[in-house]
């Protein structure tokens, strides 16, 4: 079993803040459960343009208020608590954070930790493992 704490974790090397964003890594490839697990911060006015190339995502809103655009449609979404968007397709899509939202969420295949965003808005399928402080 592993069990980890948000508190404990955001002071730690799990971590990883990026224009616009913060997320904290609970769960990665390296405890081998298959996805990953994040608590992601958008910050208040961010817009991020992303695309999951090797990546599916469920991102489901603790808290906060913004938007999600896919591309494809152009269809603008309203995110609020209690919101989940799957993107199933690997979908390009717009991120807006109208407050600062705190998102909870999952990646399949599992990051391994360091990731940030590319030029394209993917995360790489190899990079750096978050290795836990003793």
């Amino acid at each position: 079993m592993i069990v980890r704490k948000l508190q404990e974790a955001e002071k730690g090397n799990r971590r990883i803040v990026s224009e616009g964003w913060e997320s904290t890594r609970l769960a990665l490839k390296n405890d081998n459960m298959g996805f990953s697990f994040h608590i992601t911060t958008i910050y208040e006015g961010a817009e991020l343009h992303l695309h999951y190339q090797n990546h599916l995502e469920a991102v489901y809103c603790i808290s906060g208020e913004g938007s999600v655009m896919a591309e494809a449609d152009g269809v603008v979404h309203e995110i609020t608590p209690g919101t989940i968007y799957l993107l199933d397709q690997h979908d390009k899509h717009v991120l807006k954070g109208k407050t600062e939202m705190k998102m909870a969420c999952v990646f399949n295949p599992p990051l391994h930790g360091k990731e940030v965003h590319n030029a394209e808005g993917a995360y790489e399928l190899e990079a750096e493992e978050v290795q836990d402080e003793k």
